[in-house]
Order: C-alpha cells, then sequence, then structure tokens
C-alpha cells in the first residue's frame, strides 16, 4: 500500500458478474523461491513501471470471494511502503497492465470512500489492518523520507 496524506493508491476494476467497480491494492503472485518484498518489487515494477522502497510488512488477510461468477480463495500478504519516483504521488491516475494483459487504472482514492461504504475495498479487512497500522497518524510528506 501506498500512502499520500488519507489516500491510498489502488488498482480500479470491475467485475461483470456483479456489475460493480471495486479497489484493491497493487501486486501479484509470488513466484515459488521469491520472497515476498521482491515479489511486491517486482509486480509493481510489472504493473506500474515504479520502483519502490521502505517496504514494511503490515499484516496478512486470508480472502473468499467470487469474481467473474468464480469463487477464489487467497492469503495476501500486505506491505506499505514509498515510492522511488516522486511523481506518482502527484498523478491522480496511473494507467496499469497485469502479466495476462488485463489493463486498468491505478488510481489514488481517499480512504474516508472506504469508511463510508462509498467503495468497496478489497480484501476483506485490509481497511481494518490499514487503519491499524502506523501509517494511520499524521499526513507524512512523501518527499521526507
Amino acid at each position: 500500500m501506498f500512502r499520500r496524506e488519507d489516500s491510498v493508491f489502488v488498482g480500479e476494476l470491475y467485475d461483470a458478474s456483479k456489475d460493480e467497480v471495486f479497489y484493491r491494492p497493487l501486486g501479484g503472485t509470488i513466484e515459488f523461491g521469491e520472497p515476498a518484498r521482491e515479489a511486491v518489487k517486482r509486480e509493481l515494477q510489472e504493473e506500474i513501471g515504479a520502483e519502490v522502497t521502505n517496504l514494511q510488512y503490515l499484516g496478512a488477510l486470508e480472502n473468499f470471494f467470487t469474481h467473474e461468477g468464480e469463487l477464489g480463495h487467497e492469503i495476501v500478504l500486505v506491505y506499505e511502503g514509498d515510492f522511488v519516483d516522486k511523481s506518482f504521488y502527484e498523478a491522480d491516475a496511473v494507467p496499469a497492465q497485469e502479466e495476462n494483459g488485463l489493463r486498468f487504472i491505478a488510481r489514488w482514492k481517499p480512504l474516508r470512500e472506504f469508511r463510508e461504504e462509498e467503495a468497496p475495498l478489497y480484501p476483506d479487512g485490509l481497511l481494518h489492518l490499514l487503519s491499524a497500522s502506523p501509517g494511520n497518524g499524521p499526513p507524512i510528506d512523501p518527499s521526507a523520507r
């Protein structure tokens, strides 16, 4: 997860079977033999061409879900970090692409929208985990890190 004041940087995706726009952190599958921290770095490079630093483990979430009518189950390891290129903090939205070719937009979304249930944030439990993490304190200027 990446923060800008009270906003988080998330992928905006669509589930046609539910007719639902939803949000989730960027990232993906850990490859065999790959440490989780390195997987986060690789996935952000692949999806949006970003280098990341200062990765801190926040916790794990077990997620049972339905996407496009298919049942799914995943264990999500959540990390918080910083973008090396500070221009990512200035962009409202960034084009992104998953390994399977799926294109989507990554954007800054205020946590307020998730707290007030204006938009769904997945995996379940992520909002609670973010609210309990040290990054929930006063806004931090990313360029100061």
